[in-house]
């Protein structure tokens, strides 16, 4: 098995946002904000190479939406995609499975790509299917007023559509070598991928813990439905990370990668930080 992290550009969200009701004056010391309170953010993803298997965990923005969408979040840096695949040697049509931790924009747009004449929609990974859960995708399609404005149809009916999309249930054996932690306070049953790769454990954190900035347990994103939950999730991950040599891996942090952790005084924290490549 080899993983591989692929960049899809980075974009910025307001930094309140991003930390809820922590105070701007701690979480600037890891996030600093731009004039307008706006701080970076990557949309990086996992690829897992196993065997036969081509595996894509989540796939970033998309370029589907007009430009009166994509100017809140200023889109920026060189990062594609398509680019990130190809410096390891892949293309979209190489993928096998796309594993789509949580149905936000931010996670899953670019799972759907317009056609040629731009009058419907086509599969980006025309060989692949779609895994996300029933729960989930029930939640996403029925969304609450709170989160309607993540959940875009056109990223996610017509992966349904297309017939390849697949649910996973909790609690089954997705895969021999993945184990799948189910978390539901930022969103219902978003879904946290846990490799065994080099005899450690290694877990793709998404919206669990968007950062290295997120650690302290009450530093929770106003963007989560339940952050109740979201304090006892996040303790509970990280004291079974810390327990047992986990690498964490960050879908959002434009800095910091991977991380192990370590136990402190203040809880659970971020020991040796480093790129994927170096594992």
């Amino acid at each position: 098995m080899k993983l591989y992290s692929i960049e899809t550009g980075n974009f910025k969200l307001d930094g309140g946002a991003m930390f809820g009701v922590v105070p701007k004056s701690l979480w600037q010391k890891t996030n600093p904000a731009d004039e307008n309170n706006m701080c970076t953010w990557a949309m990086r993803c996992l690829l897992i190479e196993d065997g036969d298997r081509l595996i894509l965990v989540d796939n970033g923005i998309g370029d589907k939406q007009d430009d009166k969408f994509l100017k809140h979040y200023y889109l920026h840096g060189d990062a594609t995609l398509e680019k990130s695949l190809a410096n390891h040697g892949f293309g979209k049509d190489d993928i096998t499975d796309v594993f789509l931790t949580h149905l936000h924009f931010d996670h899953c747009g670019g799972s759907v790509a317009w056609n040629r004449d731009r009058t419907g929609f086509e599969m980006s990974f025309k060989n692949a299917t779609y895994w996300s859960n029933e729960r989930h995708w029930k939640w996403a399609t029925e969304p609450n007023r709170r989160e309607k404005a993540s959940f875009l149809k056109e990223n996610i009916l017509p992966i349904q559509e297309s017939g390849q999309l697949k649910f996973i249930n909790e609690g089954e054996l997705w895969h021999p070598e993945i184990e799948i932690f189910f978390a539901h306070g930022h969103t219902d049953a978003q879904m946290i991928p846990i490799v065994n790769y080099k005899d450690r454990k290694f877990a793709f954190m998404a919206d669990l813990l968007p950062s290295v900035g997120h650690f302290p347990i009450p530093f929770v994103m106003g963007y989560d439905t339940r952050p109740l939950l979201t304090l006892d999730e996040k303790e509970k991950f990280l004291k079974q990370a810390a327990d047992n040599n986990y690498i964490l891996m960050f879908e959002h942090d434009a800095t910091n990668e991977c991380c192990t952790v370590q136990h402190t005084e203040k809880g659970v924290r971020a020991d040796e930080v480093f790129k994927l490549l170096e594992i």
